[in-house]
């Protein structure tokens, strides 16, 4: 048994013999016939005390092991609290109390050794809790009279005796108030420690007194007296742990954020800790870094499981509070799993307003009601600096063989994110690896193109080809000019790439955006701009929060079409619908420049368009109309080289047809089916019958005279003999 163990043990069997004596010597009082018979006298059994396997070590004791709200929760307990008689003079220590009548030698020598045993460093656990919790000495009394029955079975008996009724073998607030010293009824009351903390319970029925109803110890004040601490079940099953952190292994921009948290603590009442920013994973860390920091297990309480009842978030604060006072724990209040990150801040308010434990809130934004005083905590990502740290650190050899630096720009892992990846998949796959983790979040908000088309595959003006190079080379070597030269230094927004793709449909936007994101070797997710619009004030914002907070921790390459629809010229404020519609615009403006990644949008009404707004953006490509040359290198390469009869089709001709590059390809492809059909071998005729049937769906003027073919049709099956 360890020496905190034997201390507590110690205590225990002495405060048991002295209730023992305290009923025994009220029973004899009594001195009425047919009483029940009192049970042989002698020392209380000494109770089990032995910890769980891993329990802490009791922290009262410990000034660096608490946050200063438990140091002096005495001082503020939810009604005047501290050991006083109800004349309210200092109520003497219970060996220095009187002793009269029978028994009194040995109810002073007992109570000389609860002295002795409670003055053991750290304090036993009753003793302890006591203070914490503001209990006066009869409420500490109180609380072992209900132990007692769990801790030592043969005081049953006694209580029995001592009520002079035989079934009532069980402890009763009206037996306290007569046997214990300093009796007070304020003890009975709902705002009192005991009932307020929930250390006691009544089983209270109807017809049946307050006074003369069984009283119990709550299971979890049980097993803490007794040195066995673990989470309460009630609270279990609502929050997990956070992964723990020592504040020495987060990076530094993170570890500043942490020892704020940390300092803010030493204040009272401790304020809410309200964690800012993109990334739910970056404020796990350093909520848990805070936490552990000041020798506290940071729990994760979803927003989602607060309670929506005012009754039932004060019931859950309150068990959350006292788990606080028995265990060094932390909570951590989290929004960011909420529907989309969304969360219903009354409900939050509510929790946070009833209990002054140590708590963190994470969220996206800040301007929340807490229902209490907050402090506000910026947290990001690592910087991509320390991430490239990490990476060669855990990479080890083998980062010489991965572009670690832009691994670690594209990438917004934190630092055990980063060890995982390199554990799990190695140097050879951690690029891939990256991009998995991003796709869950992304998936829900936008549509997933595979970037299958390349180099070769697009037909552009030399220009536009030009241009899209340099989009792409200016991504990839973000870490050679913003780090390297140090331009990073000198501006901390439009760090990112903003390209504006305009032209007619079909002229190549989307697969000009699949070869950048092929190239860059990055998913490539497409939505509209539109369907992000919302005509609830606010949620357009929160789309395109989500989004962006999404692109900038997997590395994916934004593609937003119909840009027209937001980027549209800004209007003269007349009414509410025109101020929340500028505000929509520029809140896009905003998350373009700060967004660390590729963001291209589309348009094909470039007029519609606010000119002041385009000239932010850091590319605009022309995607024209082809003309007759280009028509012709794109109908070469809309034939796969091992289409049969490509070879015998005439572009001359085909690049006569006023179609765009998207048109084209699907005509390559309808005459494709129509050969497998026909004879197996794509044919002129062929492909201007998919032509003509292209013109007439896109209702496009048709003559009839451009989808003649005049040459003989030859159609010869494969591997038939000439």
């Amino acid at each position: 048994m360890h020496a905190t163990d034997d201390a507590n043990a110690r205590f225990l069997t002495a405060s048991l013999d002295w209730l023992g004596l305290v009923l025994r010597r009220h029973a004899q009082e009594r001195a009425v016939p047919g009483h029940p018979a009192l049970p042989p006298s002698g020392p209380a059994t000494e109770p089990a005390a032995g910890p769980a396997p891993g329990g802490a070590a009791d922290p009262a004791g410990s000034e660096g092991g608490r946050a200063g709200w438990l140091r002096r929760r005495a001082a503020d307990p939810p009604r005047t609290a501290g050991e006083r008689t109800e004349s309210g003079r200092p109520a003497p220590a219970a060996a220095d109390r009187p002793a009269e009548g029978t028994g009194a030698r040995e109810l002073a020598a007992a109570a000389a050794r609860i002295a002795e045993a409670e003055a053991a460093v750290p304090a036993p656990p009753l003793v302890a809790l006591a203070r914490r919790l503001g209990l006066s000495r009869f409420e500490r009394d109180v609380l072992l009279m209900c132990l007692a029955e769990e801790l030592s079975p043969s005081t049953g008996a006694l209580f029995a005796a001592a009520h002079g009724v035989g079934s009532m073998a069980h402890p009763t607030f009206g037996l306290a108030l007569a046997v214990l010293p300093d009796p007070s009824w304020e003890a009975l009351s709902a705002h009192g420690p005991l009932r307020y903390w929930g250390l006691v319970e009544i089983s209270h029925t109807a017809g049946s007194a307050l006074v003369t109803s069984p009283v119990r110890a709550d299971e979890r004040i049980v097993d803490h007296v007794k040195g066995l601490d673990h989470l309460d079940e009630r609270l279990r099953v609502l929050v997990t742990p956070l992964p723990s952190e020592s504040p020495a292994a987060l990076p530094a921009s993170q570890r500043a954020a942490a020892d704020r948290c940390a300092q803010a603590w030493e204040l009272f009442p401790a304020p809410v800790l309200h964690l800012v920013g993109a990334q739910p994973g970056s404020k796990r860390l350093v909520a848990a870094g805070a936490a552990a920091s000041r020798g506290l297990t940071a729990y994760r309480l979803p927003v989602a499981l607060l309670p929506e009842r005012a009754a039932d978030a004060d019931r859950l604060a309150r068990l959350w509070e006292r788990e606080a006072a028995l265990t060094p724990v932390a909570l951590y209040v989290d929004a960011d799993d909420g529907a989309h990150g969304g969360y219903d801040p009354s409900a939050v308010g509510r929790f946070l307003s009833r209990t002054r434990a140590p708590v963190f809130f994470g969220s996206r934004d800040a301007g929340a009601d807490l229902g209490r005083t907050a402090l506000i905590v910026d947290v990001a990502p690592p910087t991509p600096r320390e991430r490239a740290e990490a990476w060669r650190d855990v990479l080890g050899p083998a980062a010489r063989s991965v572009p670690v630096d832009l691994l670690a720009r594209q990438f917004a892992l934190d630092l055990p994110e980063i060890a995982e990846v390199a554990a799990v998949h190695g140097a050879d796959r951690a690029w891939d690896a990256c991009l998995d983790r991003g796709r869950p979040r992304l998936d829900g908000l936008a549509q997933r193109l595979r970037p299958e088309a390349g180099w070769d595959d697009i037909v552009l003006p030399e220009r536009a080809g030009a241009q899209l190079r340099r989009i792409a080379d200016q991504v990839a070597r973000q870490e050679t000019v913003y780090d390297t030269w140090g331009f990073g230094e000198r501006r901390t927004r439009g760090l990112g790439v903003t390209a504006l793709f305009t032209g007619p449909s079909g002229t190549g936007k989307t697969m000009a955006a699949e070869v950048l994101a092929a190239e860059l070797g990055l998913d490539l997710y497409r939505t509209d701009l539109s369907a992000v619009m919302s005509k609830y004030i606010g949620e357009t914002e929160k789309n395109l929060r989500r989004l962006f907070d999404a692109a900038e921790a997997g590395g994916a390459v934004l593609f937003l079409d119909e840009a027209e629809a937001l980027l549209g010229t800004r209007s003269e404020v007349k009414d509410a619908h025109d101020r929340y519609a500028n505000v929509q615009v520029d809140y896009l403006l905003q998350r373009l420049e700060s967004h660390r990644g590729l963001t291209i949008m589309a348009t094909n009404m470039r007029a519609a368009l606010d000119a002041a707004l385009v000239r932010r953006l850091r590319f605009v490509v022309e995607f024209p109309f082809p003309d007759v040359a280009q028509r012709r290198e794109i109908w070469r390469r809309a034939f796969p080289e091992h289409a049969p009869g490509r070879d015998g089709l005439d572009y001359e001709r085909l690049a006569r047809l006023d179609v765009s590059g998207a048109m084209a390809r699907t005509i390559a492809l309808n005459s494709a089916f129509l050969a497998a059909a026909d004879g197996g071998r794509i044919t002129m005729p062929l492909v201007l019958r998919a032509a003509r049937e292209e013109f007439h769906k896109l209702q496009q003027p048709v003559r009839e005279r451009d989808f003649v073919w005049p040459g003989p049709v030859v159609v010869q099956r494969e591997g038939a003999s000439s």
